[in-house]
């Protein structure tokens, strides 16, 4: 749909959780602050920071009365800090912005654009674009549309594919929808935003902003996904216990809807598991990795096919343990996905479902 103007200044939560990384806290802060259209709070949240974090954030505080520190004296751990942030937010709307992320100029105005025109809307992502030094500049006009999928629609795509098409810092919340949904799960440290996206999604509709970029994601060697868990199979098992909370009859929705659902996710990471784990052997990888992906396919047992890609993924694995590489048609078939890969991208960059 087309975008309408936001008519009024709506108020925004910013919460800044902060470990170790006042060296990107005062940008953070700064993206936050400058937001045109809107009246912007900043909570940061600094978890016992090691290297005077909390004094940088303090200093911020001191020149703008719109900053608010709030420090832990222990280390509680990032999905502590999360809900000890939210639970502080006053604003109409409500954003998690990790201090060494970038919100976009513009991007809460164009958020809450969506939600005050939508009143069944709980959640807002968008296009998020990666950084390691500068955030690349961008256009700051150009073509942009809305999209808004019913909630239980939007995790029916979820699940279809097996994946979080969020990578969260592009994702601003209605703050009632947030108070509904209560906390981030302490049990999934790896996969909770996904898990919250779906539990948004289960009593909220979902709206996307196309076309310009929402936040920047900065690309460290300290980034948490990068340092906790880089195995392909640890990922895969993380994404399956967060859509793990389709079992529970507190979700709403028809358990029959969910069960159904569920297994569509369970079918996708298998697929893809089986994917990876080819991918793996052919380009001459770890075969112990691919054996950590046939594993977790074989653990998906009831999943329909899961036999057969279990069995194909090891006479592969089996056929390099023997030196042999892979057939021609393996090889073809690789190109193949390689490229749907890239349309892939190519979608969800545009539509926010890949």
């Amino acid at each position: 749909m087309r975008p309408v103007p936001l008519r009024h200044h709506a108020s925004v939560s910013v919460v800044v959780p902060c470990y170790n990384y006042g060296r990107y806290l005062p940008d953070a802060v700064a993206s936050a602050l400058t937001q045109d259209g809107v009246d912007v709070e900043v909570i940061v949240v600094d978890d016992a920071s090691t290297d005077g974090s909390a004094a940088v954030a303090w200093r911020l505080a001191a020149g703008d009365p719109r900053i608010s520190v709030v420090l832990h004296e222990s280390n509680q751990g990032h999905i502590a800090t999360y809900n000890d942030g939210l639970s502080r937010a006053r604003g109409r709307y409500v954003t998690l912005l990790s201090a060494d992320d970038l919100l976009a100029p513009g991007a809460l105005a164009r958020a809450a654009a969506l939600m005050e025109a939508n009143p069944e809307v709980g959640m807002v992502y968008g296009l998020p674009r990666d950084f390691t030094d500068q955030p690349p500049q961008t256009a700051t006009r150009g073509r942009s549309s809305w999209t808004v999928w019913g909630g239980k629609s939007w995790i029916t795509l979820a699940c279809a594919r097996g994946r979080n098409f969020i990578l969260s810092p592009e994702v601003v919340m209605r703050t009632e929808a947030v108070l509904g949904i209560g906390a981030y799960s302490a049990t999934l440290p790896h996969s909770g935003d996904l898990e919250y996206w779906l539990r948004a999604a289960s009593s909220w509709d979902v709206g996307r902003i196309n076309g310009p970029v929402q936040a920047f994601y900065r690309v460290h060697g300290a980034n948490m996904h990068q340092m906790e868990f880089p195995a392909a199979a640890v990922d895969l098992q993380h994404r399956l216990d967060a859509f793990r909370v389709l079992e529970d009859p507190r979700c709403p929705g028809s358990p029959e809807r969910r069960v159904r659902q569920l297994q569509r996710a369970k079918r996708a990471l298998s697929k893809e598991a089986a994917q990876l784990g080819l991918q793996e052997i052919t380009r001459g990888g770890s075969v112990e990795a691919a054996t950590e992906l046939r594993k977790f396919i074989e653990c998906l047992h009831e999943v329909r096919g899961n036999i057969h890609r279990a069995n194909a993924l090891q006479a592969r694995i089996a056929r390099a343990s023997r030196g042999k590489g892979p057939g021609t048609g393996r090889a073809a078939a690789q190109y193949v996905h390689t490229q749907l890969d890239r349309v892939r991208w190519r979608l969800w960059a545009m539509t926010g479902i890949s």
